[in-house]
């Protein structure tokens, strides 16, 4: 498996770019506007999309996208997320006011867009990749994901804040290789952090201490302006885990 890194930055500005990640060819992970870098040929292979939440940094592209390829397309675009997730997208933008409802169209029996709505812990077998919804714990209804090869094991958590369920979780993933976990905010916003239930580097060395496994950690959404000091604080504050900034354009292989 291949997973590259489309986007993975919590704002907009010169080149960074929202939450998405491609695995292989076809499966995108969140489709922030890491999205919109793709070329219309990238964009015409991607089958299925899984969103960890709701917020538009992590789906702002999907309406696009799927405007874009379904008519180009000979099987509709599958789009996983919990049911709470699926339910907030129907209501608040495929709902014929924000955006035309790709479910209904050409109409509901070839439609450009379909919901698969997974819960916590269902896996999803994509010719032998694994997807596995894992815990978070965010202001909205969110999961991580679990990519495993058979061979190695990657973990997303998403947008999340203090989480035992997660840690409990990837403590059992036997195979784990790598562990890309949010720190959205520096240590001088933690009252933010904790109203919109994001980490900090503090709290991410916290959260950290639970992993009972050696992998190797990246760190992701980090906000705008703050790339530098927060990064800062994660290595005074949780080097001790040897965690490194993610980056668009970076491949994992697994």
């Amino acid at each position: 498996m291949l997973l590259r890194v489309l986007g993975c930055s919590g704002g907009i500005g010169g080149n960074l770019r929202t939450t998405s990640m491609l695995l292989d060819q076809d499966v995108l992970i969140d489709a922030g506007t890491g999205v919109g870098d793709l070329t219309l040929a990238e964009l015409q292979l991607i089958d299925h999309v899984f969103l960890t939440h709701s917020h538009l940094d992590h789906l702002a592209m999907l309406p696009f996208l799927v405007d874009t390829v379904g008519g180009m397309r000979t099987r509709p675009l599958v789009v996983h997320a919990t049911e709470e997730t699926l339910q907030i997208i129907r209501d608040h933008i495929f709902n014929w006011q924000i955006w035309p409802d790709f479910t209904k169209i050409p109409d509901e029996n070839r439609p450009f867009m379909r919901f698969a709505p997974l819960k916590l812990g269902e896996v999803v077998d994509l010719g032998g990749r694994r997807i596995t919804a894992v815990p978070a714990c965010h202001t909205v209804p969110a999961v991580g994901y679990q990519l495993d090869s058979g061979e190695a094991s990657l973990v997303f958590t998403g947008d999340t804040s203090t989480c035992d369920a997660l840690w409990d979780t990837v403590n059992r993933i036997e195979n784990l290789r790598y562990v890309i976990i949010e720190t959205a905010f520096s240590n001088g916003e933690r009252e933010l952090a904790v109203a919109s239930k994001h980490l900090w580097p503090d709290e991410l060395a916290a959260e950290l201490a639970k992993l009972k496994r050696s992998v190797r950690i990246f760190v992701t959404h980090l906000k705008p302006g703050e790339g530098a000091i927060t990064m800062a604080e994660v290595e005074e504050f949780a080097g001790a885990f040897n965690p490194r900034m993610l980056a668009n354009g970076h491949v994992f292989k697994f």
